[in-house]
């Protein structure tokens, strides 16, 4: 064969992919769009002012903080939103209690149960009057084509785009990934990571939830422990605007107007409404039964929101994305926010990221705030092997251990798989059950099962093995990238996806920035910083929750080997230095975990791998505790040996 056949295959195959998604003329595009406009209802099922809206303590003490507010002394009011299905149900509450807008923008929207029902309320909402909009990223967004048709054509009230799309499509296969890696990789690594719901300009939800089961408790097999932020005041208005500056973004386009979409509408016409039967419809008929319950609202959502200071929105805009603005010395924007509150740190720093993989200007950071002569503490709650979705992050998290202990003095806690103490409802999901409601006791019977009797239920019920991710829309370029490895043991297993800071126990951050080169460079992020001791030592104590000795390994420095340990400690750090071919196999650090005993009592409070009681108190179980060896495990070594090039994308 000619050395120049291959090439010419590929690049056969890549004329052949581009052919089948050539654009449309612009009459073949406008034909499209008017088949959508037309199809669309103005039906309004609704004829009262407040467009039926479901009463809303919620909204009222929304108003209320509106009300006693000036320019110069804001009222605000805010709750850490913890629970999983509590988000959810609040989200629901305020979809239903919409008078006049609702602003959604999102990374992730799948079709499963919990997006499944958040869709269908807001198109509920648009057929009783309220005006909705739906911004969602390209590589995240619905599944189908089905779904985009439907929704563009559904409903005057109802208007949805798609930001950044990659070669005039909203969805790609995994083909055309291939071609608009190598037709057009700046433009597909440029993603709206933002998330937040604003209901009629006064109250608004950010955070680190996407529209999926396994944010809301809801996963068969993987559940995120995530955050999210409920807030009332002047600050919703900043959100407001934000969202209007990715709205009108140019790189915002009507879904009615893509290619794929545009197909469909004139080879089919207008599909019906989007909606499929719940895989588990009691789930959904018990959250809906609150939603309209006064006294459930107050106790979950109105008497827990504290009245907070000094609240600031801060967000990237679109013209992050532009090549000019691009890169780690831009002007303003999430990161540069999130900077200037670390440096300005003295005492402590509780830092919490799902993917513990720093971009160059944050390393350089911590670097600095480490060589001060009192350094301020820094307390890391991330994800282990075993609870992350995203092996190839954590196999450079790996790698930089030692940097991050010796050189930045940071005090790691990876979260477990199976954590003893945390905010999660094991009854909502049913588990593994083949049952539509499963009570908690039940479920966690059922959680235990071998992998064997977990599979072939699945497999019944046609349902993955594996969760779906936020890099499993099928992205290989999105934030999360992966899915969990195999672990020794079977379960319904978590794993971290919060985002979020607390400074000097005085300020606290909530958003969606993981402090990743991608946040810094890639993504548009944006977070929500309260300068408020009280609304800090809840967070905190959220975050030390995670890494609490039931929750979380901590990563200390291996025992010293019994000869030559000065040799093999300058061989690691010389392997950690090297790009590729990082080949010793003896890292610097490990997992240990805490070990109650004599003179080592039960604690809550994650254990410093610099205390003098530590190697008393705390056990080494391995640099991947609970993972099973396989694919996936040789991976990470892998990644850690050869893959340090691909930090700036994860």
């Amino acid at each position: 064969m000619s050395p120049r056949s291959p090439r010419r295959s590929l690049a056969g195959l890549l004329a052949l992919l581009l052919a089948g998604c050539a654009s449309l003329s612009p009459q073949q595009r406008s034909a499209a769009a008017g088949i959508a406009v037309a199809a669309r209802s103005t039906q309004v099922d609704c004829a009262r002012d407040d467009a039926c809206a479901l009463p809303s303590p919620l909204l009222a003490m929304a108003r209320d903080a509106l009300a006693a507010s000036t320019p110069e002394a804001p009222k605000h009011r805010a709750l850490i939103l913890d629970d999983a299905p509590d988000a959810l149900l609040a989200r629901i509450h305020l979809i239903r209690a919409a008078k006049r807008s609702i602003e959604l923008q999102t990374y992730i929207f799948d079709e499963d149960d919990a997006a499944q029902l958040v869709l269908d309320e807001l198109q509920a909402a648009a057929f009783r009057g309220v005006k909705v909009r739906i911004l969602v990223d390209q590589l995240a967004a619905l599944r189908k084509v089905e779904t985009l048709a439907a929704l563009s054509a559904l409903h005057a009230n109802l208007e949805l785009r798609v930001y950044n799309p990659v070669l005039d499509r909203a969805r790609l296969s995994l083909p055309m990934y291939a071609v608009a890696a190598a037709c057009c990789w700046r433009q597909l690594n440029r993603r709206m990571h933002n998330k937040l719901l604003v209901v009629d300009g006064e109250v608004g939800i950010v955070g680190g939830r996407n529209y999926q089961d396994d944010y809301y408790d809801w996963g068969a097999d993987f559940n995120f422990r995530d955050r999210d932020l409920l807030l009332a005041g002047p600050v919703v208005g900043e959100m407001v605007a934000n969202f209007q500056a990715f709205w009108d973004s140019k790189r915002s386009v009507p879904a009615e107007q893509l290619g794929d979409v545009a197909r469909y509408l004139r080879a089919h016409g207008p599909p019906p409404a989007p909606h499929h039967a719940f895989h588990k419809p009691g789930r959904v008929r018990a959250l809906l039964a609150e939603v309209a319950d006064d006294a459930v609202l107050r106790a979950r959502f109105v008497e827990p929101a504290e009245p907070v200071q000094g609240v600031r929105f801060i967000a990237d805009l679109p013209l992050k994305h532009r090549r000019e603005a691009a890169g780690p010395t831009m002007q303003g924007g999430t990161s540069a926010g999130l900077r200037e509150l670390i440096a300005g740190a003295d005492g402590e720093i509780l830092l919490q990221t799902p993917y513990l993989v720093l971009s160059k200007p944050a390393q350089a950071l911590f670097r600095d705030l480490h060589q001060r002569p009192e350094p301020p503490r820094v307390l890391v709650s991330t994800n282990s092997l075993a609870s992350t979705d995203a092996f190839i992050a954590y196999a450079l998290s790996y790698k930089y251990k030692r940097r991050y202990l010796r050189d930045y003095g940071f005090e790691i806690h990876e979260f477990k798989p199976f954590p003893a103490d945390a905010p999660f409802e094991l009854g909502a999901t049913g588990a593994d059950l083949g049952l539509d409601d499963a009570d908690p006791a039940a479920a966690s019977a059922s959680a235990a099962r071998p992998a064997t009797l977990r599979e072939r239920r699945l497999a019944e019920r046609g349902l993955r093995s594996e969760p779906d991710s936020e890099a499993g829309r099928p992205s290989p370029f999105a934030s999360s990238g992966g899915m969990p490895v195999r672990l020794k043991r079977a379960g319904l297993r978590m794993g971290l996806h919060a985002k979020s800071m607390v400074i000097d126990g005085r300020i606290g951050v909530v958003g969606t920035h993981n402090f990743d080169p991608r946040g810094d460079t890639l993504n548009t992020e944006s977070a929500v910083v309260i300068d408020d001791p009280g609304f800090a030592h809840a967070l905190a104590a959220s975050i030390r929750r995670d890494m609490a000795p039931a929750n979380a390994w901590t990563i200390g420095r291996r025992d010293d080997a019994p000869i030559l340990s000065g040799v093999e400690y300058n061989l690691a750090k010389l392997s950690e230095r090297m790009p590729i071919f990082d080949l010793w196999p003896y890292k610097y650090a490990t997992s240990y975990d805490y070990a109650p005993g004599p003179g080592c009592p039960p604690t809550v409070e994650p254990p410093s791998p610099f205390a003098p009681e530590f190697r008393r108190c705390n056990r080494p179980v391995g640099d991947f505790p609970e993972v099973d060896i396989g694919l996936k495990w040789l991976g990470v070594r892998a990644f850690t040996a050869f893959g340090s090039g691909l930090s700036p994308i994860l």
